[in-house]
Parts: structure tokens; C-alpha cells; sequence
């Protein structure tokens, strides 16, 4: 099964690994930042927040310029010297002191990040063709996960507030790891230049964002992916945690465990899940994604409810629905991108996946800000019935989609011999 998701071309699956060894970087830090800053290195909890919340302000400003420079120079310019910034970054965390030298850290680190993900998906597209896109990309996310997983395994046995050094340790090895797929990509010449070129394009942004904002189509799937990840993925970090914490009142191991039960599902459902949608209406898997995530958080509620009764069945609920929640993820990996990329053409393939990766960046801010007042409201059933009701909205968007797209583009038909239907978007 994991052969056959394999990608074809020797370059993409060196990628692939690329990948699997910078998520393990990843792990080791991602779930240490908000201590670090404020258990070993003294900021206040607001100071922190401010701190993390200035890269994700950073990171959403900067994703529009990436998306242009990778069409206007080709990916492998844009993606490289931002690995080396992240992995500078990254590394000089372990030199952090104060507020100011955190934000300076901060923003090269959000400098860097704000076309890594864009321009290795715009590599990866490029490298596989449709009928593999899909697959390919959940094998992705599969290898994400399982990367991020192992580091915060690893770090977890490793990190002790105590021994400042410990997190040091940590960030400078998350620094080599965002090295591994730029000396990868280095080492791939003919990889991630300039796409419309290949076609003798003189002008390679013809219209630039306001042509991929006119895409009614895509633009449908950015709706989607907002509602989407602003009641999904946007409410695990703050949402979750705050109602299985104070509404459900389990033990925050309890959220712990449920990370792990989210990653496990993940890493073990994703070839399954990846094999079964093949060949199937990707905006259906859209639309039941929706309904997944509705699912997962109906569960989350009734641990609140059941919490007074049984703090095991509390417990239960709540991993429970981390784990659904992760299945939701393995349609949602290889479909999303895969469409974003059936839309898009080469010339423009850049800002596509920009304004696909931005979609995270916006839910990321409405998403934390919103959830803490709900919780408050009606022992948190408001945000409960908000998030469902959220979730099951983008799957009526996402079947509202189809009508919009070919059977090729919905993935329900072999990719043409001629040029794709995907070259010419549809205008309003």
C-alpha cells in the first residue's frame, strides 16, 4: 500500500523525506514554545502570547508576496533561502533573553516560514501528475505527522524546565532538520524552477491575485476551507483544550493523550483513507470532512455533560474526539491540495497554493479569539453548537462546489491527453 502511494519521480519522493526529517525537528519544539519563553526564559504569560501571536500576524502578511515571488522566480529560489532562514531562526531561540530579542527571533522565523509550505507544495504538484497528485499529498501529511510525532516523543523525554540547556538542545537540532530538505532540493537542479516558462510565457503572473480571485471555483473552495478551518483546525489549539479542560474538567494528560490518539489515527488511517477516495467525487470527501469534524466535537460535548457522572467516560469523550477529528484530517490532506492544484495553472500555481496556505493563517486568528468568549457562554454549549453547526455549513459549500467543476477537476475522471480543462479558469 505505501508503495503504491509512492510518487513516481525519484525527485518528489526525495522530497518526501525531506519532509518526514524536518517535521521531526518540528516535534521537538512545537508543543515547548509557549514554556520556554515563559518558564525558562522569564516573559510573562500576556508577553509570550503576544510573542507567538506576532509570527502568525507575520507569517499571513508575507504569504501573498511568496505566492509571487515563486511564480515570478520559481519555487526553488523562494523555498530555499526560507529553510535557511527557519533554520537560523530556529536556532537562535536557544540565544533568547528578552521580549525584543524574541520578537527579532520571531519574525526571521515567520520570514521564513511564509513561503516554505507554498512553494513545496507548488515543487511537489509540479513533480506529480493528476492522477497521483492526491495520493501523494496525504502521503505528505501521513510523513508530517509521523515526523512531528517522533520529535515531540523525543523532546518530550528530553526537556526539563530546570536545565535551561535541555531546550537549547532542542532548537538547535530543529535548526538542522529545516536544513535536510534545502540540501535535498540543492541537490535537484532541474527541480522547482519557474513553471510558466516551460510553456514560453514572457509574462509569468498574467493578471496575478485578482485572476486567482476571480476563479469562481477556487474561490468557492476558499470559503469552504474558512468556515472549514476556522470550526476545525483553528479551535483545536484554544477550543479543545479549554472545554476538555475546564467544561469537561479532565486532567490536562488527558489532552496529552488525546494529541497522541489524534496523530495515531492519522499516521495509521492515512493510506487507507487515501486508497478508498481514489477515483471518488473529491467534493463529497470535502463535504464529509465537514461532517466528521461535527462529529468529532458532538463528542467533545457530551464529555462535558457526562463529566459530572464519570470522569472516564469524560476522559474517554475526549480522546474520542481527537481521534475522529484526525480521521477527518486523512481526507482532508490529500483532497485540499490536490483540488487547489487541479485549479490552478502553472503560471499561477504559486498563488494558488498561497492563498490555499492562508486560509490557515486567517482561521488561525478568528478561530482563538472567538472560542474563549464561547466557552464562557452557557458552559460552553454556545461554542459546542457554533463549531457543529460551522462544520456542517462548509460541507453544504463544498457540495455546492461541484456544479462549478469538470469530473476531472472533482477527480472523478482520467486527467486529459490535451491541455487540462484546469488551464483556463472559469471566470464570473
Amino acid at each position: 500500500m505505501l508503495r503504491r502511494a509512492l510518487p513516481r519521480r525519484t525527485e518528489a519522493r526525495r522530497l518526501l523525506l525531506g519532509t518526514l526529517l524536518s517535521a521531526v525537528g518540528r516535534g521537538l519544539t512545537l508543543p515547548f514554545l509557549f514554556i520556554y519563553l515563559t518558564d525558562v526564559r522569564g516573559l510573562t504569560d500576556t508577553r509570550a502570547g503576544l510573542v507567538i501571536g506576532w509570527y502568525g500576524v507575520v507569517t499571513l502578511a508575507l504569504s501573498p508576496l511568496g505566492g509571487t515571488l515563486i511564480d515570478r522566480f520559481g519555487a526553488r529560489w523562494v523555498v530555499v533561502p526560507c529553510l535557511l532562514l527557519e533554520a537560523i531562526g530556529t536556532g537562535s531561540l536557544a540565544l533568547v533573553h528578552s521580549t525584543g530579542s524574541a520578537v527579532l527571533v520571531m519574525t526571521v522565523i515567520a520570514i521564513g516560514s511564509s513561503a516554505i509550505w507554498s512553494g513545496q507544495n507548488t515543487i511537489l504538484a509540479s513533480l506529480t501528475d493528476d492522477d497521483e497528485r492526491q495520493r501523494v499529498f496525504g502521503l505528505n501529511f501521513a510523513l508530517l505527522n509521523l515526523g512531528i510525532g517522533i520529535g515531540g516523543m523525543t523532546s518530550g523525554a528530553i526537556v526539563d524546565t530546570a536545565r535551561p540547556g535541555t531546550f537549547q538542545a532542542i532548537y538547535l537540532l530543529d535548526a538542522v532538520t529545516y536544513l535536510m530538505p534545502a540540501l535535498i532540493l540543492l541537490t535537484l537542479p532541474t527541480v522547482g524552477h519557474r513553471l510558466g516558462s516551460r510553456r514560453g510565457v514572457d509574462d509569468p503572473s498574467p493578471g496575478g491575485y485578482l485572476t486567482v480571485l476571480r476563479h469562481r471555483p477556487f474561490r468557492r473552495l476558499v470559503v469552504f476551507g474558512l468556515i472549514l478551518t476556522t470550526c476545525g483546525y483553528a479551535q483545536v489549539e484554544v477550543g479543545f483544550a479549554a472545554y476538555a479542560v475546564r467544561v469537561a474538567e479532565v486532567n490536562p494528560r488527558v489532552v496529552a493523550w488525546a494529541l497522541a490518539a489524534n496523530t495515531a489515527m492519522i499516521v495509521l488511517a492515512q493510506l487507507v483513507v487515501i486508497r478508498r477516495i481514489e477515483g471518488r467525487s473529491r467534493t463529497r470527501a470535502l463535504a464529509v470532512v465537514g461532517a466528521v469534524f461535527a462529529a468529532a466535537w458532538l463528542v467533545l460535548g457530551a464529555a462535558g455533560l457526562v463529566n459530572g457522572q464519570s470522569a472516564v467516560l469524560a476522559a474517554l469523550c475526549v480522546v474520542l474526539c481527537s481521534a475522529i477529528f484526525g480521521f477527518g484530517e486523512t481526507m482532508l490532506s490529500p483532497v485540499m491540495p490536490a483540488l487547489t492544484n487541479a485549479l490552478a495553472t502553472d503560471e499561477l500555481r504559486g498563488r494558488y497554493n498561497a492563498m490555499s496556505s492562508m486560509i490557515f493563517g486567517v482561521s488561525g486568528v478568528i478561530g482563538p479569539v472567538t472560542a474563549g468568549p464561547l466557552i464562557g457562554a452557557a458552559n460552553g454549549m454556545v461554542w459546542v453548537a457554533t463549531v457543529v453547526g460551522g462544520c456542517l455549513v462548509a460541507s453544504l459549500v463544498a457540495l455546492s462546489l461541484r456544479r462549478l467543476l469538470t469530473a476531472e477537476q472533482d477527480g472523478l475522471a482520467a486527467p486529459a491527453p490535451a491541455t487540462s480543462a484546469a488551464a483556463t479558469p472559469a471566470l464570473t
